[in-house]
């Protein structure tokens, strides 16, 4: 006679225990980086940049990684926004370069059915950033050249950032880009580029008003022809009629333009005023943990993504699925305020980035769970096909071996489904913008972050040349 002794055959709860540990054995991204966001949010940014570099594999921040893994691109994004919070712009902007040609643009429009791979389980694969992600990256570069002194690099960021905006724009989709614009409109007012520049800010008055761009777009309208009904409506001049308007083109046409678009008169350069434009980035966006959700729930909200047999499911055991579900991240900071020499002046909300990471997440939700979904049905179908070959076992061990072969079986599978919780985890979630026209000389500016009631305050002096301008980000992270 045939006797199974105990070490030949693994107990049921041995089976269990090795299935729910095996779901805890590999690390996902958001809980690999959680010590460079805990040092953020302590305010330790040398700690946290330690953490990433030691995650890129570098000894330093000057070092670029040597290989690309499935997350080295999303670390690197990491790193670029913690050298903006020490101010190291150079060294940044690097980092966001090169990251942005890693990087591959999520298109939910097209892209439907693959984005539930991408985003629940294929978190071995490229990552593929949302057009928050991408869009901001482009305008934190442009800043960090404008920081640097370098329009030239700035002028090169712009067309990059309109390039992605275009793109989702023929997407249908709304790329939410105002800040992106408003920046890129300042670099092109600076580079003397008046019709560029009042084409970017139209684009940034299309999300929002500005009250901040009025004197801007005064100044740039008296030198180009280039109108809008919102450029219209900012200068307070009434919307020609459409005969009108085909005379004056008909006008324009024919008449040098030396005489349609005179120069603005220019006085004395030193009488010139300057101009000083601040950027306060607090906060930080939610970001994806790996979450599980029992199986009744989940069929609920991606039912319509459910493709195969759901019969398989209803077995308890092990039936639940795994998602990365999106978390707030609980920073320190939403709110700030400005003094230049003591005097106030008012912030402006130039995006909410909080709002639109969760905005994208919300929209690609049931296909997450379906795609969740999906993968449960495989490992369910899996394991019954394991439990049919252990019943066929002799000797009345069919049942006992049938439902440990399925057990073993599934939670394996468990264990190798790893949710895919990459994403730009320490992207500010609230950016102000602030534009001051002082005059020229030396000036004592004052950046105080607040909310949750703590406060954060920064200091800087700046010397701003006649007709110059100058440029001051604050970036916590907290």
């Amino acid at each position: 006679m045939t006797t199974v002794t105990p070490q030949r055959r693994p107990s049921h709860a041995r089976i269990v225990l090795a299935a729910t540990l095996g779901l805890f054995a590999c690390a996902t991204y958001s809980e690999k980086t959680q010590l460079a966001r805990d040092a953020a949010q302590a305010g330790d940014l040398a700690g946290s940049e330690k953490v990433l570099n030691k995650f890129l594999k570098v000894r330093r921040s000057s070092e670029l990684p040597s290989e690309w893994k499935k997350e080295t691109v999303v670390a690197l994004l990491e790193r670029a926004m913690v050298l903006r919070g020490k101010g190291e712009w150079k060294q940044s902007a690097r980092d966001l370069g090169v990251a942005d040609k890693q990087l591959v643009l999520l298109d939910i429009a097209r892209d439907a059915g693959q984005v539930g791979k991408w985003i629940f389980s294929d978190s071995a694969g490229k990552y593929h950033a949302p057009p928050s992600e991408k869009l901001a990256l482009n305008a934190f570069n442009m800043l960090n050249y404008l920081l640097a002194d370098d329009l030239s690099g700035a002028r090169v960021e712009a067309k990059r950032f309109t390039i992605t905006r275009e793109y989702l724009g023929q997407q249908d989709q709304n790329p939410h880009g105002a800040f992106g614009s408003y920046i890129a409109g300042f670099v092109y007012e600076r580079l003397g580029e008046p019709d560029t520049a009042l084409r970017y800010y139209d684009e940034a008055l299309q999300e929002q008003a500005f009250p901040s761009l009025r004197a801007p777009v005064a100044r740039l309208a008296a030198r180009s022809s280039y109108r809008s009904p919102r450029i219209r409506a900012l200068l307070g001049e009434a919307e020609p009629p459409a005969t009108a308007t085909r005379n004056t083109t008909t006008l324009l046409a024919q008449t040098p333009p030396a005489t349609t678009t005179p120069p603005e008169p220019t006085p004395a350069r030193g009488a010139e005023p300057g101009e000083l434009l601040v950027v306060m980035n607090v906060g930080r966006v939610p970001y994806k943990v790996p979450e599980r959700m029992p199986i009744g729930l989940a069929i609920g909200l991606g039912a319509t993504w459910i493709t195969g047999n759901t019969a398989i499911l209803e077995r308890s055991a092990l039936k639940f699925v795994i998602y990365p579900e999106l978390v707030p991240s609980r920073a320190l900071f939403n709110t700030g305020n400005l003094s230049i020499d003591g005097h106030e002046h008012p912030f402006e909300l130039a995006t909410n980035l909080d709002a639109e990471i969760v905005r994208e997440y919300e929209a690609l939700k049931p296909k997450i769970i379906g795609a969740a979904i999906t993968r449960l049905i495989v490992r369910a179908a899996v394991a019954e096909g394991a439990r049919a070959a252990g019943n066929q076992a002799k000797d009345g061990a069919g049942a006992i071996v049938g439902l440990l072969a399925a057990l073993a079986a599934e939670g394996a599978m468990v264990a190798a489904d790893k949710p895919d919780t990459r994403s730009w985890t320490l992207l500010p979630a609230f950016v102000f913008v602030a534009r001051v026209p002082i005059a020229p000389g030396p000036h004592q500016v004052r950046v105080t972050a607040t909310g949750s009631g703590a406060r954060e305050t920064h200091d800087f002096s700046v010397d701003v040349k006649p007709g110059g301008f100058a440029v001051v980000d604050v970036t916590t992270l907290r």
